[in-house]
């Protein structure tokens, strides 16, 4: 099935008609307590931002949440590793040297801007990240840009390679040079000498990590989605590739909305709908691997509450994909009117491993056992030392290991009289009687293979936003605009609100810090409040997305039967009347998706006055 690539439509979900969907959140936000720029009282840093109570609780459930799916559910390991690390990690990794961003500076003003987000912001090209520094001067030019803080013309300004990473030093002095990590995956790679102890040697196994990264970005921008300091959930999937396979068919019905490379390159480009199993079967996906974790992140997704019309994985163009990734995608999502990336899911193959084992002192391959024993042929050498050793002086050594080296990767180097081998850039002739070359049988039991690795990262920040932007909802009680958070009851940052109905009564309010306590104590988020009218203290939940209010009121209290409260859903307005003995239960059982809310009126009294303002 294919779906118009245009699907996200214009909303009107504001009365607020002259501000955009990021400056409601903003707003929101700030009001709220979800998140707000840090150090205001310093006169604020740029891309740094502080999550607020109602965030922080929000970010921790979808850490939660996450980890409960990714880590507890596919029996997977969690590490926490140090967000500084040595140089030489960085090195291997490939980050020193390309891990860059494109510069350009304001000839007049002086303030440095991205180039590629430029040419992005202000033309019909879409990736610009992807394009040769020379292109990108071209295109500045073509285009007549200009800074966007003082109108200077930026054409002809030189556009130069900036390293994200931020530096500092190890110890006293400088002697020992460090970074903050950019990704939370290196600490997973370094590691993985140790962490295989644990998962006995045997592929496949995955290790999951949750923590901050750290990039200097040239431009921070779209308040939480672009900043310098962010908080990464990542998993790296260890496996042998000729040996293990994903389990495809409890994904396989998922339905995806998909964006494919050729598709984005396509004149009449279109968005495809189809299910995991369809799209790995016809390579639309091209490993099984990338298919299964999207399929349980499109799950996982809707379970936390995106909107799934606003929701899409888009696969990257060549350009996009790091030299060593045979297929990427990434999960986004729709705020503002843009697309922004909240997990990317990449075949990384044997890279990162291979480069540490390079660069490292331990040992980054893994021992894969034969289901029956093997013999093979190995060609050997063994050097009469005695000979090279008066012929070839101090060298000797050293060819004698080249030698050794040779004999593995080409045998048939030998096949002839001599034989040459390179010793520090110098060409060494030998004869090969010398060598002792011969080929000998043994049997094996298995060998050492370096696994290959997939990459499901997710980024929570963004995520968090996401949740805010999908969840915002306005509508109209009592002539008045409500504002209310649609967010999902496994992540809202507070699960229930406890009010008595009249502040000033003591036997309500003893009853209200009664409830409270016991919903506390069964581990859910409460906020008490008694300050101003009933329907005020409606509204302040809703703007945080509290799913569920109860009110304590004298109808509950007054009669023979059982006390009873009221029971109030966010999203509907709609209230029941329950007994107390049971509340606990009931809302716990709401939230783990035992029973549903408008099923209650089949048990208990609806009430009729649910979302009037007392």
């Amino acid at each position: 099935m294919v779906r118009d690539i245009n699907f996200v439509e214009a909303r009107s979900m504001s009365t607020k008609e002259d501000q955009t969907e990021g400056e409601r959140l903003a707003e929101l936000a700030k009001r709220r307590g979800f998140f707000f720029g840090s150090n205001g009282a310093y006169g604020g840093v740029a891309g740094f931002y502080t999550f607020g109570p109602q965030g922080a609780a929000l970010k921790s459930n979808i850490e939660a949440a996450w980890r409960e799916r990714f880590t507890v559910r596919e029996g997977n390991y969690e590490i926490e590793a140090p967000t500084i690390m040595p140089e030489p990690v960085f090195e291997a990794s490939g980050h020193l040297d390309g891990f860059d961003d494109m510069l350009v500076e304001c000839p007049d003003c002086g303030t440095a801007h991205r180039a590629d987000h430029l040419i992005e912001d202000a033309t019909d090209v879409e990736d610009a990240e992807s394009a040769p520094i020379e292109e990108v001067e071209d295109l500045i030019i073509e285009h007549n840009l200009v800074c966007p803080q003082c109108q200077a013309t930026l054409g002809g300004e030189p556009v130069d390679s900036f390293n994200l990473m931020f530096e500092t030093n190890i110890g006293p002095g400088s002697a020992s040079s460090g970074y903050l990590r950019p990704e939370t995956a290196q600490g997973i790679f370094v590691e993985f000498p140790q962490i295989k102890q644990y998962a006995r040697n045997t592929l496949p196994f995955g290790v999951t990590q949750i923590g901050r990264a750290y990039r200097n970005e040239i431009s921070p921008r779209k308040r939480i989605v672009r900043t310098r300091e962010f908080t990464q959930a990542e998993l790296e999937q260890f496996i042998d590739p000729e040996r293990d396979e994903p389990a495809l068919d409890e994904v396989a019905d998922i339905t995806v909305t998909l964006y494919s490379a050729r598709q984005q390159q396509a004149d009449d480009g279109d968005y495809i709908e189809t299910t995991v199993g369809e799209a790995v079967e016809s390579g639309l996906i091209g490993d099984g691997w990338i298919g299964y974790f999207i399929g349980i992140a499109q799950e996982w997704y809707e379970t936390i509450g995106v909107d799934t019309d606003r929701f899409r994985f888009r696969q990257h163009l060549s350009g996009e994909r790091a030299h060593y990734a045979t297929d990427c995608w990434d999960a986004e999502s729709e705020v503002d009117g843009d697309w922004i990336e909240i997990a990317g899911f990449a075949y990384r193959g044997e890279y990162d491993l291979s480069k540490h084992a390079e660069y490292g002192d331990d040992e980054f391959s893994i021992f894969q056992e034969y289901e029956e024993s093997k013999t093979v042929e190995r060609a050997v050498v063994d050097p009469d030392m005695s000979v090279l050793g008066p012929k070839f002086g101090s060298q000797a050594g050293e060819i004698k290991t080249a030698l050794e080296t040779l004999a593995e990767r080409n045998p048939d180097a030998f096949s002839e009289e001599t034989v040459d081998v390179s010793v520090d850039g110098e060409i060494i002739t030998v004869d090969v009687e010398e060598t002792n070359f011969h080929i000998e049988s043994k049997t094996v039991n298995g060998e050492h293979i370096t696994p290959h690795v997939i990459e499901p990262s997710f980024g929570i920040d963004r995520t968090v936003y996401t949740l805010l932007a999908h969840g915002y909802r306005e509508d109209t009680v009592d002539n008045e605009t409500r504002t209310y958070l649609s967010l999902s009851t496994k992540v809202a940052p507070t699960d229930v609100g406890v009010f008595p109905l009249i502040s000033n009564v003591e036997q309500l309010v003893e009853q209200a810090k009664d409830i409270v306590s016991e919903l506390r104590a069964a581990g859910l988020s409460v906020v008490a409040d008694d300050s101003g009218s009933i329907g005020r203290r409606y509204r302040r939940q809703d703007e945080i997305g509290t799913p569920f209010c109860i009110t304590v009121d004298r109808d509950g209290i007054e009669g023979t039967d059982p006390d009873t409260v009221t029971i109030r859903q966010r999203d509907t307005g709609r209230q029941v009347r329950a007994p107390i003995a049971v509340v606990t239960e009931l809302i716990q059982s709401v939230q783990s998706d035992e029973i549903i809310f408008d099923n209650l009126t089949d048990a208990y009294d609806a009430v009729e006055w649910a979302n009037k303002s007392e």
